[in-house]
């Protein structure tokens, strides 16, 4: 049988070229996100709503293991707000409102179709842990911009009320979301991604659980304290008399949500960084001496 010398280096040929994709397909990534932001809580019962989102970016960096997993982590700035004057009748009256900007950071798993599926075409979903950044505040009668913690509008941190402890700005998260990208280049992916946050705070927009007695918050917090706790009697007809201790403010068991959707534009680190490469120096070619 004759011995065919042409197959070994196809063979090597074709197992190289494969390894190389593979070591392709793991290159980090980096991505641009931006999108909208939103929240679900006492002063937004209905959470997925387009309606008085306000602006978000951010960047995601991710490692693929293999086809199917990827580690990625992420940081993201954006701005929330609720009112309930855009609420049903039932919470019109309460007449509260906050706004926040909310600054996250996250480290998660990825897992996405690439190893099932051909093509450009990438779903994938993600889950993981983060921390983030809020501090509500709202406008008071005169317009000027107040920050609603310091208020204890809720009795946090005051003497008559032991049990109630001042939130912190700074808490735990779980990230999870999901979306798809879209390979346009070798190095460059388009995508749509939608986030959902879960936290372990009601107090995102300063309202959790009850009205406290007015007196007590009006001698350790002030006026001012007192003027933002309580916005019904800035209503007309509004009722004029601050509640009584233990009226219903907001409803303490259900903890904040917050979520955001937008595009991502993703490159690799490899071809990211190569625009930013100088052109290597093409060497000169000396002529050999002419011997006689």
């Amino acid at each position: 049988m004759k011995r065919s010398y042409f197959l070994p280096p196809v063979i090597c040929f074709c197992i190289y070229t494969s390894l190389q994709a593979q070591e392709q397909d793991k290159l980090a990534t980096f991505s641009l996100f931006t999108g909208a932001m939103n929240y679900q809580g006492d002063l937004k019962p209905n959470a997925f709503t387009t309606a008085h989102s306000c602006f978000t970016t951010g960047v995601i960096i991710r490692k693929p293991l293999n086809y199917f997993l990827s580690l990625r982590g992420g940081v993201n700035i954006g701005k929330i707000k609720a009112a309930d004057e855009w609420n049903s009748d039932d919470l019109k009256s309460r007449n509260l409102s906050f706004t926040s900007t909310i600054k996250e950071v996250y480290l998660g798993v990825e897992v996405s179709a690439s190893g099932i599926l051909s093509g450009k075409f990438t779903p994938y979903l993600y889950g993981g842990i983060g921390l983030f950044h809020f501090n509500p505040w709202s406008y008071d009668n005169s317009g000027t911009k107040t920050y609603l913690k310091p208020l204890s509008t809720e009795g946090q941190g005051l003497s008559n009320y032991p049990d109630q402890k001042p939130y912190k700005l700074i808490q735990l998260c779980l990230p999870f979301g999901g979306g798809f990208r879209l390979a346009i280049s070798d190095g460059i992916k388009i995508g749509i991604e939608l986030n959902q946050r879960k936290s372990f705070t009601d107090y995102i927009d300063d309202v959790s659980s009850s009205y406290v007695d007015r007196n007590a918050l009006l001698q350790e917090k002030g006026s001012k304290a007192v003027e933002l706790a309580y916005r019904t009697d800035e209503l007309p007809g509004g009722r004029p008399f601050f509640p009584s201790n233990g009226e219903k403010r907001g409803t303490a068991s259900q903890k904040d949500w917050y979520y955001f959707f937008g595009f991502t534009s993703e490159f690799k680190l490899n071809k990211f960084s190569s625009i930013f490469k100088h052109k290597k120096s093409v060497p000169s070619i000396r002529c050999p001496r002419k011997v006689y």
